[in-house]
């Protein structure tokens, strides 16, 4: 076994025993080791871990020395904001990786704490990676996360392999980033949709209960919400590539998202801990140990989380969705994820139990190809076969009955979806018939919340306040020609001719001495748009405005989204099952552990 899970394995025993080897009595006042107390600290560890004596005592000492110096760089980062980063630096010939610890403030590029490692341990090409991230060389450190005590990883770039290598990283990194950019564009728009454009032209995001009904939510967090969701969906499709990279990315800026919400509302949907465990899922699939605390946060509240929004036993969802075989799958994870953070902690007892579970769990969700075929050939979709197994535990006659309800309810509500679009399309024509324009009688309509008779107030009111505005505003312009000296009524004929143009207007009369030519009096039947307030400036055949990018865009995030609503619940569990048997050897091989 590695270093690193030598040191993971002890660390979690020495937090276990309450042990801080940077005090007294492993650490002198001098701050030297107390070799005699760590050695018998090693022969009680040794045959718990499984290491030799010598290994476990070697370890301790470099754990020990770690945190002495990282208790004194806490101490100056407080006092002074210098932070000392641990730098892993590249092999030198036949030795090990070299670590050197560096000082520096964190409101430097990264560029420049390059040009200061190229000046301290004279290497030329190279990136700068933290957390399996490279850092970008125009960005601050504390801008990516950089914090005291971080580990950096020194890569050196000598060959042109290697440099074409770090061009296509860089280029990989360059199109993920625009990735999350477009991304976060598409559902922005959609989030500034309410609907209240026609849906057919203008697709719009809603957020409904598990029965379709739409949820009122405040606008922000209903923008934030949107967002929230966008990004998990991203992420989710990415994962499913095993991108567990860039899908990170996208689950981060999720949960940023999430955050924004109210917390009452994240208790009552399962979104949130779903995203919980897709952050963690990845960080395993990374090997991101650095990342085990955060982890341990996030199926904390994932696991909380399913309890409010299911109930005891899965109570609430039952009742709700009248079976809970589908949601199993969540729990498979929950509890494999936690298998793997109790083994990487050393709890062998607590891995071994979460594994139990999980083993039973995958018993019972594993499929039966042959009922799969058979749900098949009834004409059922190999996702909806999948789903319906699941969600009735394998019965194959419950489950045709459960896929055709369900598709029977959808069916309805898309009928009922198709008849509130009708009613809101003949609702708008009567608006337009009485010379309100579409756009403005789609706005109202959707502020009245469908109320026809309430928008057609609502567009009364600002007819009215817009022709006194227009009022207000003509009056205001005859008063400053008058003020020029032109007769009231010469100045009236002027700014009528001249569409109520100002500027129009002074200049045809200065041109003409002060008079309105007799030729531009002859009678004319007057213009609509003078006699009657328009309530909206721009074109009734058009209710969106929207550029081509932005309907590109928009395209490209509603790609992402599932078009069964249940989608998230369709893992085919073969990453689990790899996983599974992956700590189920490693447990295999190691001695019981307390706990």
């Amino acid at each position: 076994m590695d270093e690193q899970h030598i040191q993971a394995r002890l660390i979690a025993l020495l937090r276990q025993d309450n042990i801080r080897l940077w005090l007294e009595p492993y650490t002198t006042d001098t701050g030297d080791p107390e070799l005699h107390n760590i050695q018998e600290l090693a022969v009680k560890y040794a045959p718990v871990t499984g290491f030799p004596v010598q290994d476990v005592m070697s370890t301790l000492e470099i754990i020990r020395s770690d945190s002495s110096r990282k208790d004194e760089g806490n101490k100056e980062f407080k006092e002074t904001s210098v932070a000392s980063l641990e730098l892993h630096l590249p092999r030198d010939g036949e030795k090990k990786k070299r670590k050197e610890h560096l000082k520096t403030k964190l409101d430097i590029t990264t560029q420049e704490l390059k040009q200061r490692i190229s000046e301290e341990f004279k290497f030329k090409h190279f990136n700068l990676i933290l957390s399996g991230k490279k850092l970008s060389p125009g960005m601050r450190l504390d801008e990516q996360n950089v914090k005291n005590n971080s580990k950096v990883m020194v890569l050196n770039v000598t060959s042109d392999e290697v440099k074409n290598v770090m061009l296509e990283e860089e280029e990989k990194k360059r199109s993920q980033d625009e990735g999350v950019q477009r991304t976060q564009k598409g559902f922005q728009i959609l989030s500034e949709r309410d609907g209240s454009e026609d849906p057919t032209n203008t697709p719009f995001l809603e957020i409904a209960d598990q029965k379709g009904n739409p949820l009122q939510i405040p606008n922000d967090e209903r923008k934030a919400l949107i967002l929230a969701m966008g990004f998990h969906e991203k992420g989710r499709s990415l994962m499913k590539k095993r991108d567990h990279s860039a899908a990170l990315c996208h689950l981060l800026l999720a949960d940023e998202q999430f955050n924004k919400c109210n917390s009452a509302l994240l208790n009552t949907v399962d979104n949130y801990a779903v995203l919980q465990l897709d952050v963690v899922w990845c960080f395993q699939a990374l090997e991101q140990l650095d990342c085990l605390n955060d982890a341990r946060q996030r199926l904390s509240r994932a696991e909380e989380c399913f309890q409010r929004c299911y109930g005891e036993q899965q109570s609430r969802l039952r009742l709700i969705k009248g079976q809970t075989g589908g949601e199993d799958v969540l729990f498979l994870r929950l509890y494999l994820l936690q298998s793997v953070l109790a083994y990487h902690d050393g709890n062998k007892n607590q891995a071994s139990y979460k594994l139990k579970e999980v083993e039973r769990l995958f018993g019972q969700l594993f499929l039966d190809p042959g009922k799969i075929a058979q749900l098949v050939g009834l004409g059922f979709s190999d996702q909806d076969a999948r789903l319906g197994l699941r969600a009735c535990r394998g019965d194959l006659s419950e489950a045709v009955l459960h896929i055709t309800q369900r598709k029977k309810e959808k069916k309805e509500m898309k009928e009922r979806e198709r008849e509130k679009r009708r009613r809101r399309l003949q609702d708008i024509n009567t608006l337009v018939e009485l010379n309100f324009s579409k756009r403005d009688a789609a706005r109202a309509l959707h502020q009245a919340r469908g109320d026809v008779d309430k928008a057609y107030n609502i567009l009364l009111d600002g007819a009215e306040a817009q022709t006194q505005t227009q009022s207000s505003d003509r009056q205001t312009k005859l008063d400053q020609l008058v003020s020029y000296g032109f007769q009231l009524d010469v100045a009236d004929s002027a700014l009528r001719l001249m569409g109520d143009d100002l500027e129009l207007a002074t200049q045809m009369l200065l041109d003409h001495q002060g008079v309105v030519p007799p030729d531009l009096l002859s009678p004319s039947p007057p213009s609509s748009s003078s006699e009657e307030p328009s309530t909206s400036s721009s074109s009734d055949n058009t209710v969106s405005a929207s550029s081509p990018l932005d309907e590109e865009l928009v395209n490209e995030a509603l790609e992402d989204i599932p078009r069964h609503e249940e989608d998230y619940l369709d893992l085919t569990l073969d990453e689990e099952q790899e996983l599974m048997k992956f700590i189920r050897s490693r447990l295999d091989k190691q001695p019981t552990s307390s706990g």
